[in-house]
């Protein structure tokens, strides 16, 4: 068998270890279609597709904790229960399908409350346009978006509240893994990065300092979702100089891998826009490598990663465990039955309706 096809397990614990089929996975991927946070038919068809096509796991946008932690006020969330309620047959699609169920939990910080993608708009939305203040670890404005206000510790605190208690509607929901996302500019990079976190504070200046408020996510999350298998996604570099890198990431991922953490989801980027990222085919994966090798911690590869081929060079170089990919699967929702026709793998969920579309 490939190794691309070979079943992959999160978590230690037998009783509650999830198997994904195969280690081709979709990343988390915003829709900015959703009112209230509450997803609709279109997360549903959006979602549940990619297991027809055999993905391994999916992950469910990013998914604000409360409702400032939204990226744009189309975002989906998980701040009550009815979000929960709305979830929780999206889930139960992907698992139908066969396909790992899973959700990425974010605060976007000082990028929250932004127009989205479709909206022919840029910037922070105001405040009479439905805007609200954003928060993040200093008074430090992402370019051309308004300037967020500086978290003190009572706000840290619900912070960390608001996580755990988004988990736990996640695994109500009937998510089987759940994504903490400290990537992309957004809140918990913030704080990772010298580029954006200025405190003078215990969640400031050393790295021990900067990574405090994700560990603090990390064990809330896992108190609130017992035995659930966790992932954090990273982004491994600011590229930009003075900028949280490859070296702190391995750290970091260490540590959260002591805390319970079974796979760390690298990707880059987003916290600057002054970032000066060189990309091409497999662009990222040396940063997976780099991480994996010095963490010990499995991991996933992620960036122009497009064809099967090349999915499976990278797991057997042993630069991943994992390939997540996102565009590819936008483009061919079926990308796990192509990539097994295209190595000759003979997999055994093909759905029974698409039988006919297997050979040519």
């Amino acid at each position: 068998m490939t190794l691309l096809f070979q079943p992959f397990v999160l978590g230690s614990d037998p009783a509650t270890a999830v198997t994904a089929r195969n280690r081709l996975w979709v990343a988390p991927m915003c829709q900015y279609s959703a009112e209230d946070g509450m997803p609709g038919e279109w997360h549903h068809v959006h979602l549940a597709q990619f297991a027809s096509g055999g993905a391994g796991l999916i992950t469910a946008e990013a998914t604000a904790v409360s409702p400032e932690g939204r990226i744009s006020p189309e975002d989906v969330g998980l701040w009550n229960d009815a979000q929960r309620d709305a979830w929780a047959p999206i889930a139960a699609a992907i698992r139908r399908r066969g396909a790992v169920p899973a959700v990425q939990l974010a605060h976007a910080g000082r990028k929250a409350s932004t127009w989205s993608p479709f909206s022919g708009h840029r910037g922070s939305v105001p405040l009479a346009d439905g805007g609200w203040p954003t928060v993040a670890p200093s008074a430090v404005a992402f370019e051309g978006f308004a300037t967020p206000e500086a978290l003190d510790r009572a706000g840290i605190d619900r912070i960390v509240d608001a996580f755990g208690a988004a988990a736990a509607r996640a695994v109500a929901a009937g998510f089987e893994v759940l994504e903490i996302h400290a990537a992309h500019g957004y809140l918990l990079h913030q704080f990772l990065s010298p580029l954006a976190n200025l405190r003078d504070d215990e969640y400031g200046g050393s790295l021990e300092g900067r990574a405090r408020l994700l560990l603090r996510v990390c064990d809330a999350v896992a108190a609130a979702a017992p035995g659930v298998p966790l992932i954090v996604r990273f982004s491994a570099t600011d590229w930009a100089e003075g900028g949280w890198d490859v070296d702190e990431t391995a750290t970091v991922a260490g540590w959260v891998a002591e805390r319970g953490v079974s796979l760390v989801d690298v990707s880059s980027g987003g916290l600057v826009a002054h970032q000066r990222i060189t990309t091409g085919p497999g662009y990222q994966v040396p940063l997976a490598a780099r991480v994996r090798a010095t963490a010990g911690i499995p991991v996933s590869a992620v960036g122009e990663i497009t064809d099967a081929a090349q999915a499976e060079r990278i797991l057997a170089h042993g630069d991943a465990d994992v390939i997540t990919a996102g565009r590819e699967w936008l483009r061919d929702p079926h990308f796990a039955l192509r990539a097994a026709g295209e190595l000759g793998e003979d997999i055994g969920y093909w759905p029974p309706q698409y039988v006919r579309a297997r050979r040519r």
